[in-house]
């Protein structure tokens, strides 16, 4: 049977993007480079000490904690590797990192369609992560040659599954061929601190942010805090009702005023998982209720209207307590009720 194939490359080309300096102070950062040093080198049991001494003190942190899920998967823990990933998914679900690398635990356990829906949803989150959507290639390969193989066991004279199965074990086989620099799945060892939610550039750079549309002349980055009052957008000009909404949406958010916040969102909003309102609601008021500031600010604002509906595009970056991250978004707003309400939300597109 073939085996799927993945580079390491791949497993964290997201998170390999820039150092934590920035998102963090320099001791925090240093502590996270060497115990990334230490991964790579082997030394797992000096880094599972020091990821946990760096915990001790920063419990909620998602580097800190994403790295301890790495160093739980390389010692062989799975187990523990799942709880870790996991825990991450539920409390920073917007991160595609930890759901491709519960993916690849699971498919390391032949539980293939786990491995599926933890990919799907890393997609659904950033749908430019380009690493999640190649792991989902090989992931819909494997469960193909499984089906292949049934048919095969029923009806051993069909050619038609014959030449399939053999077409993709030759397809995945490519990734032991000569030339490919490729290791098992799961075989991934950070190279430097790790950043979380940054997604894939679209350009030929090997690790990069998501893409970014030329920002029209003029435009800068709004703090969301701040946001202009309502009285100095022109009436009935679309655009400036649209970027008022966006304001109060983002104010409604940093200053965690989650009646307000939830107000910007139409009683027909689409669900980002499909999920009831009433449950989506819930989650969203447990999420921003929690303990610590948070600011929400955006730049590139971008505002295409068709009558009574709009997609804006803009850049957003969230920071908290234990977070920091900057990502591209879409946002299908309507007027309703004299009003423009967020319709449906895209993150990474």
């Amino acid at each position: 049977m073939t085996q799927i194939r993945l580079t390491a490359a791949r497993l964290l080309a997201s998170a390999l993007s820039v150092t934590l300096l920035a998102l963090a102070p320099a001791v925090h950062a240093d502590a996270l480079q060497d115990i990334s040093k230490q991964i790579k080198q082997g030394q797992h049991a000096q880094a599972l000490e020091q990821v946990d001494k760096y915990l001790a003190a920063k419990p909620k942190d998602a580097q800190g904690r994403f790295l301890k899920g790495i160093v739980l998967t390389e010692m062989n823990k799975p187990n523990e590797a799942i709880v870790m990933f996991t825990k991450l998914t539920e409390d920073y679900p917007e991160l595609p990192e930890p759901y491709n690398n519960l993916a690849v635990i699971y498919a390391q356990q032949k539980q293939y369609d786990k491995a599926k829906q933890a990919l799907e949803m890393a997609i659904r989150t950033h749908p430019s992560y380009a690493t999640a959507h190649e792991n989902l290639g090989d992931i819909y390969a494997r469960l193909a040659s499984q089906a292949y193989d049934k048919a095969l066991q029923i009806d051993s004279s069909n050619s038609s599954a014959q030449n399939k199965l053999a077409l993709i074990r030759d397809l995945m086989g490519t990734a032991s061929r000569p030339g490919k620099t490729t290791k098992p799945i799961g075989d991934a060892r950070p190279a430097e601190p790790v950043k979380l939610a940054e997604a894939p550039k679209a350009a030929p750079t090997p690790v990069a942010a998501a893409p970014v549309a030329a920002a029209p002349a003029a435009v800068s980055a709004k703090p969301a805090e701040a946001p202009k009052p309502a009285a100095a957008k022109a009436a009935g000009d679309p655009n400036a009702e649209i970027t008022n909404a966006i304001d109060l949406w983002a104010a409604a958010w940093s200053r965690k005023d989650v009646k307000a916040y939830l107000a910007t969102y139409a009683r027909d909003f689409k669900t980002p998982a499909g999920e009831s309102r009433s449950a989506w609601d819930a989650e969203r008021q447990k999420r921003i209720a929690k303990p610590g500031a948070i600011q929400v600010s955006y730049e590139n604002l971008r505002i295409s209207v068709d009558g009574d509906t709009a997609t804006v595009k803009f850049r957003q970056h969230y920071k908290s307590a234990s977070l920091k991250t900057s990502s591209n978004k879409t946002l299908l707003m309507g007027k309703r009720d004299g009003k423009w309400q967020i319709l449906q939300e895209r993150v990474g597109s």
